[in-house]
């Protein structure tokens, strides 16, 4: 077994031990509770048990707390953030976006206005460059990609990040030069990548920190103007990529619809969207 293996199935083990020990369960009654045998639990809470997922979810049932709580890779949340996440799960889906705006306004911003940082999120090909660059400059602001930062910030391009060493590490890097951006702009535009929106905690930086803008297309168009562009990778080896483009598409809209506003660039040309995008912010 890996050292990290082996790390992770301590730290699982730990945290059974301790959710058991704050509800006053013995290990017997968790087992009769579960169906996990005691002696399995007893390996399991020494970092030796490699549980199963369906055995798992059988134990933190019987423990009465969600299976994402025993597994995650992160530390132990501070008690207020836990009893936040409890109180904000009891409301209806209106009542958490008011939440969220008045988070926002109380703690959101790292300096000055909001609005002085104007980000643009969305699908490749929705046009974020071409009309980021041009919003810039009638600005008068600096424009910046965020992809071409995540490459300055790692000595890397970004494929070569992802063959190397993965989603996480790309993840990684986004979220470090986001910061950095966040630091050194206090006012600019930025490009970011499609996919900054599934990444909860670096999309929820980008949220608090900027004006985002929602850069809408129909997905006909997000796939011509990347083929446009030169790049036929969206069309090779995958018969189905435009099936799998309105996947994504549709896998992201409500994310992307957590934007301050959005424009829809669907059928028109360059001038128009740019008027609608500088009316949007001034």
């Amino acid at each position: 077994m890996r050292d990290g293996e082996a790390d992770y199935l301590k730290l699982l083990g730990e945290r059974i031990r301790t959710a058991r020990a704050q509800r006053g369960m013995s290990r017997r009654i968790l087992a009769r509770d579960s169906g996990v045998s005691e002696r399995y639990l007893a390996q399991l809470e020494a970092g030796q048990g490699n549980i199963s997922i369906a055995l798992l979810r059988k134990v933190a049932q019987a423990m009465g707390i969600p299976l994402s709580d025993l597994v995650r890779d992160e530390p132990e949340p501070p008690v207020e953030l836990r009893l936040l996440v409890q109180s904000l799960a009891r409301l209806s889906p209106q009542q958490l976006a008011q939440a969220r705006r008045l988070l926002t306004d109380r703690f959101g911003a790292l300096s000055g206005d909001r609005r002085s940082r104007i980000a643009l999120i969305g699908l490749r090909g929705a046009g974020k460059s071409t009309l980021g660059a041009r919003l810039a400059q009638h600005l008068g602001v600096p424009f910046l990609e965020l992809d071409r930062e995540i490459e300055l910030e790692s000595g890397l391009a970004l494929g070569e990040i992802f063959d190397l060493y993965g989603q996480a590490a790309f993840r990684r890097h986004e979220r470090r030069a986001l910061e950095s951006v966040l630091q050194r702009y206090p006012r600019a535009v930025i490009a970011t990548g499609g996919s900054i929106v599934s990444e909860p905690g670096t999309f929820d930086l980008l949220l608090s920190s900027c004006f985002t803008i929602w850069i809408k297309a129909a997905p006909e168009e997000h796939m011509a103007r990347v083929v446009a562009q030169g790049d036929l990778r969206p069309m090779a080896d995958n018969a189905e990529s435009m099936d799998d483009l309105r996947r994504i598409l549709a896998g992201r809209a409500a994310l992307y619809a957590k934007a301050d506003i959005a424009v829809d660039t669907a059928g028109k040309d360059i001038e128009t969207s740019l008027a609608e995008l500088v009316a949007a912010v001034t």
